[in-house]
């Protein structure tokens, strides 16, 4: 096993490094931009989606560094795909131990997706730790948006929906989460990969503005299938590890920082109702809504409104520093 700070590569695009949080995780973390740039931390999707390192390009390089990391299970870190102590507080208390270990006081918490429901529940923890957010694809974990993913989709994607429904009894069609759930936590690998793709089939048709079949194989690695499928199950099952509506209850804690959201008008994976309820609870907070854009976050022209947020974000920073 790695040592807590075990540093594996360094290059000219980026500093990579392992970090031990406790004695059974392992964590794959990465360094892009400035390296005395404004920090800001990336929270990537899924849950168990893994980073990408296209999030990087929406900061500006010669002003900020950029921090990335794959959360527990996913990606590189260790173990893969691993649901034992896998909870929302397990990632904040994660969040916090890359931040000590960087020695860096405050930062901006950005994230996409799950990421801005983890990015919203580290601030809210953490507020004296944040200098701002940057959010999209909002996700506030609560039921029916849950409920939304596994069953009020087929509203837009029948043909989909009956595909990734098919192999579940009839009379529990009105509940796929906790058959998938119990496939893919069984313990037989074989079923488990086959609802793992059969699961990440079904969300890369409904994450792009346009169907993309090349952007469905490259959700449906087995390997990066299993963790995001298990994981975003987990969560799901369990409420995210949140008390209903708790982020939307919280938010005066951070309504003092800046905050910029950015939001694909056609998101059928996270709705933009969620968006919408959260630019309400939080009105000083930016808000953009992207018409020509779905859920995908790292095609255009969702890069280009994530950059003008960034930009927007850090106008506001130097403004109250000044």
């Amino acid at each position: 096993m790695d040592s807590a700070a075990d540093k594996v590569d360094r290059t000219n695009a980026a500093c990579l490094y392992r970090l031990q949080v406790d004695d059974l995780h392992n964590l794959y973390i990465e360094e892009h931009g400035n390296p005395k740039g404004v920090p800001v931390i990336f929270l990537h999707g899924g849950p168990g989606a893994g980073l990408n390192v296209k999030h990087a390009a929406t900061f500006d390089h010669d002003v900020f560094r950029v921090i990335l990391f794959d959360q527990r299970g996913s990606g590189k870190s260790t173990p893969h795909a691993s649901i034992e102590r896998n909870t929302t507080q397990d990632l904040i208390a994660d969040i916090e131990k890359i931040r000590v270990h960087l020695e860096i006081d405050t930062w901006i918490v950005a994230g996409g997706s799950w990421g801005s429901c983890l990015a919203l529940a580290y601030g809210q923890s953490f507020p004296q730790r944040c200098l701002g957010f940057r959010l999209n694809g909002i996700f506030l974990a609560a039921p029916h948006e849950i409920e939304w993913w596994f069953q009020g989709s087929r509203t837009i994607f029948p043909d989909y929906w009956e595909e990734f429904a098919a192999p579940v009894a009839v009379e529990r069609r009105h509940a796929l989460l906790p058959a998938y759930y119990e496939w893919l936590t069984c313990g037989d690998s074989k079923t488990e990969l086959d609802a793992a793709i059969r699961l990440r089939t079904f969300s890369g048709f409904t994450q792009t503005f346009h169907p993309d079949p090349e952007h469905v194989r490259s959700l449906t690695h087995p390997q990066a299938a299993l963790a995001v499928s298990r994981l975003f199950t987990h969560y799901c099952i369990n409420g995210a590890f949140m008390a209903e509506k708790q982020l939307i209850r919280n938010i005066d804690s951070i309504r003092h920082l800046p905050c910029e959201i950015v939001q694909g008008r056609y998101d059928t994976v996270t709705p933009m109702s969620a968006a919408w309820a959260l630019k309400t609870a939080w009105p000083e907070a930016g808000f953009k809504v992207v018409t020509d854009a779905n859920h995908q976050s790292t095609v255009e022209p969702m890069v280009t409104a994530l950059r003008q947020a960034t930009d927007r974000l850090a106008e506001k920073l130097a403004r109250s520093a000044a």
